[in-house]
This record gives C-alpha cells, sequence and structure tokens, in this order.
C-alpha cells in the first residue's frame, strides 16, 4: 500500500473516504509524502482532486479514514485546536492568490504569522526574508492591485512559508498565470524545496509542473491509480 514510504514521512493518508449526499468523491486514497519531497496530483475535472487536497490540508474532514501530519493525528482534534495545527504546519497556494486588497504585499504575507500570535517583530523579520527570497523586496510595499499576477502568486506562495510549514497545498498554483510566469513559478517550488526542504502536495492540469515533481499521482473516479 505505502511501498518506498519512509518511516517518518511527513503526511500519511489511510483509507480516505467522502461522499457529499449520494455522490462518492473519494473511495479509499492512500497517499504518503516524505519530508522534503514534491507530490503532483493529476486527474480528469470531478476526479476529487481538489476535495482529496481540502481534506489532506484539513479544511475538509473525511468520512473514514486516518490523516497524520508532521506525526499528528489530526482527526480528533477540536475545530479550535485544528485551526492552530493548520496555522503552524501546513501552507496553501491557491490559483487566484487570495490576497486581502486593502493590505500591502508585505501585510497579506504577514497574516498568518500574526493570526499565529507571534511577535510583530518577529513576523515581519520572516516576511521580510521570505519576499528577499522570492525577488520581491522593491513590492513589497505595493498592495495587489499594483502587482503583476505572477508577482501576487509570489506573494501567496510567501504567505504560505512565513509560519514555516511542514508541508505546502497548492491548488492549480499557475491556473491563472501565463506560459512565462507559469514557468518561473514552478521553478520556484523547486528552489524552495531545496533552499528550505520543505514538502509540496500539488494539484494541477498543468503537465509540465506534474512531470517536474518526484512523484506524480493520478486520481480516477475517486481512486488513486
Amino acid at each position: 500500500m505505502f511501498e518506498n514510504m519512509s518511516e517518518m514521512p511527513i503526511l500519511k493518508a489511510t483509507d480516505i473516504f467522502k461522499a457529499y449526499a449520494e455522490l462518492e468523491v473519494l473511495k479509499g486514497i492512500n497517499i504518503y509524502v516524505d519530508k522534503g519531497e514534491i507530490i503532483s496530483v493529476v486527474g480528469a475535472s470531478g476526479a476529487g482532486k481538489s476535495t482529496l487536497l481540502h481534506i489532506l490540508g484539513s479544511l475538509d474532514q473525511p468520512d473514514k479514514g486516518q490523516l497524520l501530519i508532521n506525526n499528528h493525528d489530526i482527526g480528533g482534534l477540536s475545530r479550535n485546536a485544528m485551526a492552530s495545527f493548520r496555522n503552524k504546519q501546513i501552507g496553501f497556494v491557491f490559483q487566484f492568490h487570495n490576497l486581502l486588497p486593502e493590505f500591502s504585499a508585505l501585510e497579506n504575507v504577514c497574516i498568518p504569522g500574526y493570526i499565529g500570535r507571534k511577535k510583530q517583530r518577529e513576523v515581519e523579520d520572516r516576511a521580510l526574508e521570505l519576499l528577499v527570497l522570492l525577488g520581491l523586496e522593491k513590492r513589497m510595499h505595493h498592495k495587489p492591485s499594483q502587482l503583476s499576477g505572477g508577482e501576487q502568486q509570489r506573494a501567496a506562495v510567501a504567505r504560505a512559508l512565513v509560519n514555516s510549514p511542514a508541508i505546502v497545498f497548492a491548488d492549480e498554483p499557475s491556473g491563472n498565470l501565463d506560459s512565462h510566469n507559469a514557468e518561473e513559478l514552478h521553478q520556484l517550488f523547486f528552489d524552495l524545496r531545496k533552499k528550505l526542504d520543505i514538502s509540496f502536495v500539488i494539484v494541477t492540469h498543468n503537465s509540465s509542473l506534474a512531470d517536474m515533481a518526484d512523484r506524480k499521482l493520478t486520481i480516477e473516479d475517486g481512486k488513486m491509480l
């Protein structure tokens, strides 16, 4: 079931089932992610990719199955404990950036740190470090409307990393970018993995990005092939 898995993966999901009313979306998914590994998840629309990503990221609950992240069984956590765990251990990158328009790039990146009640100086120093790493130091005081699509998505990546999570989930991260910016974003994930030793799970329709991953997993009709 879990061939070639390390003894202590960052993520391990076992027998994950999910249905909405009479519609079975996930039908016994098993997946693991090792530390520093980049996994791509592909499949046709409606195959269950986004549902799986939401469950792995603790944004939704499975009907059945076990989810371990960083050796924590998150299935038994209360809502508040789950939110705290998610804030500290998990980062998210979405297709449409989800940056708050009234705040600068720096302020947007800082938000998860403030939610986690970290010290303001600590959060701002980490945010600035990431913006420099991602080439946005000259754009950090600009609001999202003043940034290009590629710059907005890099700011969203910095926001996902500001709390130094164990794993980052990305849902069609380059789906709203032109080919040049998409290629730069794809390479960025691998550069960050090398520099920060962080794991990524990326749901994508982009075949180039999917093929770059350490492993490419395919979902079909709610099952992992």
